[in-house]
């Protein structure tokens, strides 16, 4: 026969006045948790109790109902409703609607109050996320949200960008297929199949921190700290539709802009329009680019203008801010910390002074005429116009005189009218105009009688020079500086010269570098102390002392080194041949060592970009097995080459490991370097089969120190 069930009887609901109810010593909650008892009383004022107070009857001393009761579960509303009733907002009668437990129970009040407590189940947070969305689809703004949970509007956000991303992805961060944290990394895109794209990636890989979810997902856009992005400004951007990608749950920067098109359109217009401005200036060209190449500027004059003093009443304002910089700064000299007020003031006067220091330049007018100006983003995101370059076609020729190399035999010394006036040339991505060059001029004499004659004269001058070494190293000197900082033009009577090496194929950041960085300040410097006219320049050498001359000579001779790898030429071409550029790189080697140059202290590092992301995979992971261990390259192994680029990247970094190319001779810079066989070139300069057959159609420029 079946069991009997004796049948559950519930405990009875009533509504008892609130004056008939206290709290009762058996409640277990002591410590404050959730939201404050005001915050719940504006929640219960405005929605009414949802969740009855579980009450026990009061006994007299003969065991009957003494028409009080206890509140053992339920302590919180209890003091929420206090408080409305001290506020006089709720009335010290009104019902309050409570479970009374039954008499004779043999469970106890604290075990009431613990179970109401310890059973109740938070609620998970993908049904919180999609709660806020339903209530913001019924008409609810964010900051209504926040003011009816008692929460932060960037709180709702945050819940409502979480709610945003793809269905597939909430469904399996419902199913604990991913963390929270996971799946705030992808809310960083807006793009659903983008998402999902990004996760059926990860299911590759071993590593899927919620970084590299972020890295993948904004891998084609541009940070708003970008130059080109500052430039534009995220107000022209968005207003042209743009769209920005922002993170709520990470430090972003200010996020990234998503259309990459759209944002170099806008920087090429903007740009194009500063160039019209400059235009009005007079200039013969102007040479547009959002970024300028590498030694855009070699090989041509750089004039020298007048820079505009100021005006008395901006003295009178430098001045002033001079002053009280100078009276701030001695007042807080001892202080540890500065007010945030003095340092906020300090600040605007820096600013400020700093405006003074970039005053513009004036020109001469026939000078402007024959010259350009180069016109490009800088690297804080502001407009750089680099006024005042002349070509060498556009070299003011002496008068009567066709070529200019006639300047170095003697004669008249007269200058040709100044270029007439003209409309400017703009070009844009660095297109070069047309030579306008007059071919047509006369030559005073026949060019085989000059020869025959400046002959004689030159073989003099080798003499003469060849017993006077201080009169040869100050022409050596005075003839390098001419083609370092002031391009001369072809003719000088000393043929002793620095070829510029120039870079037909770069990497884009390669003018940021901090090599060149360091060449051009150096350049600058020397230049901005060295005289302009000829006669005072050789003047100047005489007097330099022997280590500045030394150091001045370092620095032209330093123009001439090529290091740079090219493809031999097997057919006697003018190209370099297979077996010079053998020579040259021994050479680079040899002056590499002399220098004790480390390629790591220059700021060189393996990323994507400049290296792993062009080479194959076993180069790859040669790379890390170099600097990691075998370890360390059998956790990227199984990717697919784009993951495992960028995590070789992370991997690499702070290793100091170099590639072939950047390495000296004997590899001293790698501390793990497996042996090469005996007899093989390097992989760098292998042509044909072996490891090098495996890499990548396009081959990489090759740099040897």
């Amino acid at each position: 026969m079946a069991k009997a069930f004796q049948k559950i009887t519930l405990s009875a609901s009533r509504d008892i006045p609130f004056n008939k109810l206290a709290l009762s010593q058996s409640n277990v909650r002591r410590v404050k948790a959730g939201i404050s008892i005001e915050d719940l009383a504006e929640d219960i004022a405005r929605r009414g109790l949802l969740q009855s107070l579980n009450v026990r009857p009061v006994l007299d001393v003969d065991g009957a109902e003494a028409g009080q009761f206890e509140i053992p579960a339920g302590g919180r509303r209890y003091r929420a409703l206090q408080r409305l009733v001290k506020q006089k907002r709720l009335s010290k009668t009104a019902p309050i609607p409570c479970i009374v437990r039954n008499l004779g129970t043999e469970i106890s009040a604290e075990e009431d109050s613990l179970a109401e407590n310890f059973q109740r189940v938070a609620l998970h947070p993908l049904d919180q996320f999609r709660a806020f969305k339903a209530l913001r689809e019924q008409g609810a703004g964010e900051e209504e949200i926040a003011a009816r949970f008692f929460v932060a509007p960037t709180v709702v956000k945050q819940r409502l960008r979480l709610a945003s991303v793809s269905e597939k992805l909430l469904e399996i961060y419902a199913e604990d297929g991913m963390t929270l944290e996971q799946l705030m990394a992808f809310t960083v895109s807006a793009d659903p199949a983008r998402q999902e794209q990004v996760w059926e990636a990860l299911q590759q890989s071993y590593n899927k921190e919620p970084y590299l979810i972020r890295r993948q997902l904004t891998e084609s856009a541009v940070r708003t700290s970008e130059r080109r992005a500052r430039f534009v400004g995220l107000d022209a951007y968005e207003a042209a539709g743009g769209m920005v990608l922002r993170d709520l749950f990470e430090e972003d920067g200010g996020g990234w802009l998503q259309d990459v098109a759209l944002l170099d359109r806008l920087a090429s217009e903007k740009l194009a329009a500063e160039a019209d401005k400059i235009a009005v200036e007079g200039w013969k060209w102007i040479e547009v680019a959002v970024d300028l190449r590498y030694g855009h500027a070699h090989q041509l004059r750089r004039l020298d203008g007048v820079v505009v003093e100021l005006m008395p009443d901006e003295q009178a304002t430098f001045d002033s801010l001079t002053a009280e910089q100078a009276k701030l700064e001695s007042e807080y000299e001892g202080a540890d910390e500065l007010p945030d007020e003095i340092d906020a003031r300090l600040g605007e006067i820096e600013k400020a002074l700093a405006a003074f220091e970039n005053r513009p330049v004036r020109y001469e007018p026939a000078e402007t005429a024959r010259a350009g100006v180069f016109v490009s983003i800088g690297v804080d995101g502001r407009l750089a116009a680099d006024r005042g370059y002349v070509r060498p076609e556009d070299e003011p020729v002496p008068a009567g005189r066709e070529d200019p190399t006639q300047d170095e035999i003697g004669g008249a010394n007269e200058m040709a009218p100044a270029v007439p006036a003209h409309r400017t040339v703009i070009t844009i991505g660095g297109d070069q105009p047309e030579d306008d060059g007059d071919d047509d001029a006369i030559k005073p004499l026949p060019e085989r009688l000059v020869s025959e004659l400046t002959a004689h004269r030159t073989l003099a001058l080798r003499d003469a020079v060849a017993n006077n070494p201080q009169v040869a190293l100050t022409a050596l000197l005075h003839k390098l500086c001419r083609d370092t900082f002031q391009h001369s033009a072809p003719g000088a009577c000393l043929e002793a010269s620095v070829r510029h090496v120039f870079f037909p194929v770069q990497a884009a950041d390669l003018k940021d570098s901090p090599s060149a960085r360091a060449v051009a300040d150096r350049h600058d410097a020397w230049n901005a102390e060295l005289p302009k006219d000829e006669a005072a320049l050789w003047d100047w050498l005489v007097s330099l002392g022997d280590s500045r001359r030394a150091a001045l000579l370092a620095h032209c001779v330093s123009f001439g080194v090529n290091a740079l790898y090219e493809k031999g030429d097997r057919y006697g071409g003018p190209g370099v041949s297979a077996h010079g550029m053998q020579q040259r790189i021994a050479q680079a080697d040899r002056l590499a060592r002399a220098v004790h140059l480390d390629m790591v202290e220059a700021g060189w590092r393996p990323t994507v970009d400049n290296y792993l992301g062009r080479v194959t995979k076993p180069r790859i992971l040669e790379a890390v097995r170099e600097a990691k261990g075998d370890q360390a390259a059998q956790l990227i192994d199984h990717l697919k080459k784009a993951e495992m680029a960028k995590e070789a990247e992370r991997l690499l970094d702070g290793t100091g490991w170099l590639p072939d190319p950047l390495r000296l001779a004997d590899g001293e810079e790698v501390p793990v370097t497996p042996a090469e066989p005996a007899g093989e070139l390097p992989a760098f300069l292998v042509g044909a089969g072996g490891d090098a057959a495996t890499d990548e159609s396009e081959p990489a420029a090759i740099a040897a120190e």
